[in-house]
């Protein structure tokens, strides 16, 4: 990163100083989403897993477990998950499916499978994003492609994307990494909130079995 980029950076961490911030550019408006749709859902689950270092994403979105397993690859693949059939209310992946090394079909099949009857899966995942490891890079899903996923699911309760073609020129200069401020006066806000359906950068699915 060149001293140009890094002061601009630093400029842009300095302006959401003393605010209440949420999560990053791309997640901001999908976890405050995600958050809405639970609280009108009223899910209070038991038993929670957490597939793929997605636990923080909880307390992101309000979610709340009396236990929670945290299942990160690679010790757990989503396509081969070591637990008995119907052991959770709710089974939650951030940014988990693209990097699936296998077919995205079985990974929802086994979380549907690990489901109790009623329970809910919650997945996030990219459409327009860069190619990135975390370990490798396989899967773009637009909204559709996360409902014909989840065929197999009672029902849809939620199914959405947020993206805009403006994104890319703030984040490549490195602000991608900055937690958004809430007022909607700010810059940040302004950018996150922005919804452009033809570009979604983020999809998400809420389906319950």
């Amino acid at each position: 990163m060149n001293v140009f980029r890094k002061m601009m950076v630093s400029l842009w961490a300095m302006s959401a100083e003393n605010l209440d911030t949420g999560a990053n550019i791309t997640r901001y408006s999908m976890y405050k989403r995600l958050r809405a749709c639970l609280l009108e859902l009223d899910i209070q689950p038991n038993a929670l897993l957490a597939v793929g270092n997605s636990a923080n994403m909880m307390y992101k979105i309000g979610l709340e477990a009396q236990t929670v397993q945290v299942a990160n690859y690679p010790d757990v693949s989503i396509v081969d998950l070591p637990y008995p059939d119907e052991s959770f209310d709710i089974v939650i992946s951030d940014q988990v499916l693209e990097h699936v090394e296998g077919d995205p079909f079985t990974a929802v099949d086994e979380c549907h499978r690990v489901l109790k009857k009623g329970g809910y899966v919650i997945h996030t995942t990219c459409f327009i994003n860069p190619v990135h490891g975390a370990p490798d890079d396989y899967w773009r899903f637009t909204p559709n492609a996360l409902k014909l996923l989840h065929q197999n699911f009672e029902t849809v309760e939620e199914l959405g994307g947020w993206g805009n073609k403006d994104v890319w020129k703030f984040v490549d200069e490195g602000i991608r990494g900055i937690p958004v401020p809430h007022k909607a006066w700010h810059p940040l806000n302004k950018l996150a909130t922005k919804n452009d359906p033809l570009w979604p950068i983020v999809t998400w699915i809420i389906a319950k079995k």
